[in-house]
Parts: C-alpha cells; sequence; structure tokens
C-alpha cells in the first residue's frame, strides 16, 4: 500500500484502509497534473503582539507573505526583494515546498490579496481595487461585505473553469486566529485545538481576541458564512472558499493544505452548501498537512469534530517529510514543534513524495538552499528587524 510504503499517515474519518489507499492513488495518478494556487492574504490581526510567530515583531509580519511567495518562486536568489524575516527557531516552510514543487517540476499561481503593494513577481490578480490588509477580527467588521462577495466570487468563477486538479496553500500571518474565530462563530469550541506557528499556542490571548471579534460582530441568528467571514475572518477564506466549490462544480479532486485554516474553509463550504450534495461534494477533497502538526492529535480531534457535526468522511493526510537527520538547527527546530506547517509544505511534499523522491533527498536539497539563502542574505538578522 502507497500510505505504508511512504509513511503517509491518515488521519480523522476512520475510514477503511481500502478506502484509504484509493484515496491516495487517486492523489498519486494525478500528480504532474495539479496546479498549485498559493494564496497570500493580509489582516490586520498579524499586528497583535504575541499572535504569531510569522516573523518576530507586527512590522516584519507585514512582508512575510510577499517573502515566502518570492521564495516559493525564484528559491534562493541574489536578486531576491523581500527578505524573509527573522523567526525566533527554524525557517519558512516556503523551503520546503520550493524544493518540492521544483522537484516535481510544476510552478505555482500567487495570488495576492491585501498585502502592502503590489508584487513585482508573476501573480493572478483577482481584486479591481487595492483594500489592503483586512481590518483586526476584534473588530467585529474585518471585511465590508462587498469585498468578501467580490472574492467569493472570483474563486468560484476560477475554480469552474479549472481543468486540473488543484492544490490550495497559504501564507496568511494571524490566520490561525481568524479561522479559530470563524469556527467558533458556528459553534465549535477549539480554543484548543486550533494550531499556532508559534512553539507554545498563545490560546489564552487568542481566546480573548475571538471573544472581542464575536462580541463586536454582533452575529444574529440567519448569519451565513460570508457574514462571518466579513465579521471575523480574512481574505484568503472569502477567496478559497469560492475556488473550492468551483474547482469541485468542475469535478476536480482539491488539496487544502495547511492546517486549521484549510478546516475553517471546509467549514464555511459546509455551513453554505445544500445539505444534500455534502458527500460527493467531499469524495475527493483532501486535508494534507505536514506530520509535525499531526503530533499532538490536535488537528485530528479537529477534523473528526467536523465529520462528526457535518455527518461527513473527511480524510486528511500527513506528509511522511521529517529532518531528523540533519544537521542543520533551522531544520531541527521543525522537530522540536517549531514552525510546523505553512505555504503548503505538507500537501507538496506529499506529492513529492508519490512521484517517487526519497526523504533523504528533499532533506539534502532543503540544507543545500538553507545554505544558499542564508550565504546570500536572504534571511533577516535578528538586529535587522
Amino acid at each position: 500500500m502507497y500510505s505504508k510504503e511512504l509513511g503517509i499517515n491518515c488521519f480523522g474519518n476512520e475510514s477503511s484502509k481500502k478506502r484509504q489507499l484509493n484515496k491516495i492513488k487517486i492523489l498519486k495518478k494525478k500528480i504532474k497534473k495539479f496546479k498549485i494556487f498559493l494564496v497570500i492574504a493580509g489582516t490586520n490581526t498579524s499586528q497583535i503582539p504575541g499572535i504569531s510567530a510569522a516573523g518576530i515583531n507586527p512590522k516584519s509580519r507585514r512582508i512575510t507573505a510577499l517573502a515566502d511567495a518570492e521564495f516559493l518562486l525564484n528559491g534562493a536568489s541574489k536578486d531576491y526583494k523581500y527578505r524573509l524575516p527573522f523567526l525566533n527557531a527554524g525557517v519558512t516552510p516556503a523551503l520546503i515546498s520550493y524544493v518540492c514543487s521544483k522537484l516535481i517540476n510544476i510552478y505555482p499561481v500567487v495570488i495576492p490579496l491585501g498585502i502592502c503593494g503590489r508584487p513585482y513577481f508573476n501573480h493572478l490578480l483577482v481584486e479591481d481595487k487595492d483594500w489592503g490588509p483586512s481590518n483586526c477580527l476584534t473588530t467585529g467588521k474585518s471585511m465590508p461585505k462587498e469585498r468578501v462577495l467580490n472574492l467569493y466570487e472570483k474563486g468560484l468563477e476560477i475554480g469552474k473553469s479549472s481543468k486540473q486538479p488543484i492544490l490550495i496553500s497559504e501564507s496568511v500571518p494571524g490566520g490561525t486566529t481568524t479561522a479559530q474565530a470563524v469556527m467558533e462563530a458556528f459553534g465549535l469550541r477549539v480554543s484548543n485545538l486550533v494550531g499556532s506557528s508559534l512553539f507554545k499556542a498563545p490560546r489564552e490571548l487568542r481566546r480573548k481576541v475571538v471573544q472581542k471579534g464575536l462580541l463586536n460582530a454582533n452575529l444574529k441568528t440567519d448569519f451565513d458564512s460570508l457574514d462571518v467571514i466579513a465579521s471575523v475572518g480574512d481574505p484568503f477564506q472569502a477567496f478559497s472558499m469560492g475556488l473550492l466549490i468551483g474547482a469541485r462544480l468542475a469535478n476536480q479532486p482539491v488539496i487544502l493544505s495547511g492546517g486549521s485554516q484549510m478546516l475553517a474553509v471546509i467549514l464555511l463550504v459546509l455551513e453554505f452548501l445544500d445539505v444534500k450534495s455534502k458527500d460527493d461534494f467531499f469524495e475527493d477533497v483532501f486535508v494534507a498537512t505536514t506530520r509535525w502538526l499531526v503530533k499532538d492529535n490536535s488537528l485530528n480531534d479537529l477534523l473528526n469534530l467536523i465529520n462528526e457535526k457535518y455527518d461527513v468522511k473527511l480524510l486528511g493526510l500527513a506528509s511522511p517529510l521529517n529532518f531528523k537527520s540533519s544537521t542543520y538547527k533551522e531544520l531541527k527546530d521543525y522537530e522540536l514543534g517549531h514552525v510546523k506547517e505553512g505555504v503548503g509544505a505538507g500537501g507538496i511534499s506529499i506529492l513529492a513524495f508519490l512521484n517517487g523522491f526519497k526523504n533523504k533527498e528533499i532533506v539534502s536539497l532543503c540544507q543545500q538552499n538553507l545554505e544558499m539563502m542564508k550565504s546570500l542574505g536572504q534571511i533577516s538578522l535578528e538586529k535587522d528587524c
């Protein structure tokens, strides 16, 4: 079985080994056909001190998504424009995603939403005007409903026109907090399950932030998914919700590559869909992440919470990638629980494993690229921040 041979761990729905194997076979057959979307989005929720490890301070978190996208497209380069923010531990997961996307020869499409300044690199523009980052969710008014609807419809249009399977990835500093807010808005008590880029999730801080946002949002009983995003969500959620629905309407398999942020998108879609269509809709939808994110079982519990609430059979896949053999501190930090996931690292590395590449090869290339980015000064030093 592919899952056993490659070490791909299935979590979530307690389905039969046969179903798990069939799911993985679907992905294996379509590896070279996947279109990878990296959605980079800005939310002022990321500016709350202590809320995110995606940059050592609020200022550096403003460019994290841009630096991640640039690295995913170009790798280590002397011509970089956005220096990767200094992290207290680890290194951007864009390193993993870049290495693995090159191995499987797929060039990702970057979609910037509410990012300060238009990127110089190739990207797909989906907003007519520069709205800027969404407001901090504590306001209860993250975005105008008009913007949410436009983003949803644009994602839907792109998804429906897709002629190939898609992988959705993200870089959204502060995104796990907006994800928690969305899930709590629909009655899921998830404050102890939602992960974080930080070694120790700021659960108490996040609980207070979400509580304040929902109080200020004052959502009535007849609210829908778009109302929730407008109140406490972020631009990534609005666009990706449309992209997922559109791609499934086009009968394309979809990998949601990430953790709780992807589960928030699934929850938004489940709340939005007609009850009868849910099982068919999610048959070829996969949640893919890294082994580091499923270590403590919270993502598994979160996925099962959604499975139970909506009576669906969502299946999660965890990449076998590990850095146990590496001598580089930045990579070994992943094994200690730092960073964990982002920029599609879990899903893109799973595609590389399914394509026959070994852990040793991926680790070696990550080390080579890490050396290059350090020698080029592509990672900020603490004193630069």
